[in-house]
């Protein structure tokens, strides 16, 4: 069965998506999240045995790590470095270790294209724990850095976004991105986990390799779409 997980430490119900959750990754104090948030998620997470990972961003509190900033690939891996340090030191005084990294908005969407910037973060990843999980869009240029940097990689499929025919996610400016309907949402996600596919933006099938299968906590009706899609998933 493949997993589900989720982004928390947002601001959101964490509490209630929790038990429909595999694996959580934890806003680091990029885009958002503090010492008290990240703790109060990583308690959540072990008391439903969820694994749990970093979700460093570009430091931009106000518009939520989702517009790209200018910075060298020192400065990227820095970024990554710190706030997955953050996290990591929260989940040490809790007796806890982190599984993975997944970068966070349009830190995530510029690694998957820009493969300097995925090298980055791969290296930083790397040189924090060789062991931790590195998630990135599927096929992208974040999952063939890590898998150079000798990191074991995820391929990550979302159950509540539209893509487009190249297989990057339409933009969450665009009407119809973010599917907020359960029943869509446990459509796509039941064909990716089965059949390795999704309907694109233009009605064409394309073909997606998941590994883990993600739903945002700030989606509209994300606790109805993790119910449902929780459901689904584990009926097979």
């Amino acid at each position: 069965m493949i997993e589900l997980n989720a982004d928390l430490g947002e601001g959101y119900d964490d509490a209630a998506l929790m038990p429909y959750l595999d694996r959580v990754s934890i806003a680091s104090g990029g885009h958002a999240g503090d010492a008290a948030s990240m703790t109060r998620v990583l308690r959540l997470a072990a008391e439903q045995g969820v694994a749990v990972g970093a979700h460093p961003s570009y430091p931009d509190r106000e518009r939520f790590g989702r517009i790209p900033l200018a910075g060298s690939s020192t400065q990227i891996a820095a970024w990554v470095t710190q706030q997955t340090e953050a996290l990591a030191e929260q989940a040490a005084r809790l007796g806890l270790r982190l599984a993975h990294v997944k970068p966070h908005g349009a830190l995530y969407n510029v690694a998957a294209r820009d493969a300097e910037v995925a090298a980055a973060i791969a290296r930083a990843v790397a040189a924090l724990d060789p062991a931790l999980i590195l998630i990135g869009l599927s096929g992208s240029c974040l999952i063939t850095a890590g898998q150079a940097a000798g990191l074991t990689v995820f391929n990550e499929a979302f159950v509540d976004r539209r893509y487009r025919p190249d297989g990057a996610l339409v933009s969450r400016e665009t009407e119809g991105a973010v599917l907020t309907d359960p029943e869509q949402a446990t459509h796509q996600a039941k064909v990716l986990a089965h059949h390795g596919w999704v309907t694109d933006a233009e009605g064409g099938q394309l073909r997606v390799v998941a590994d883990t299968l993600c739903l945002h906590g700030d989606t509209p009706g994300a606790l109805n779409i993790a119910r449902a899609v929780h459901a689904a998933l584990n009926r097979g």
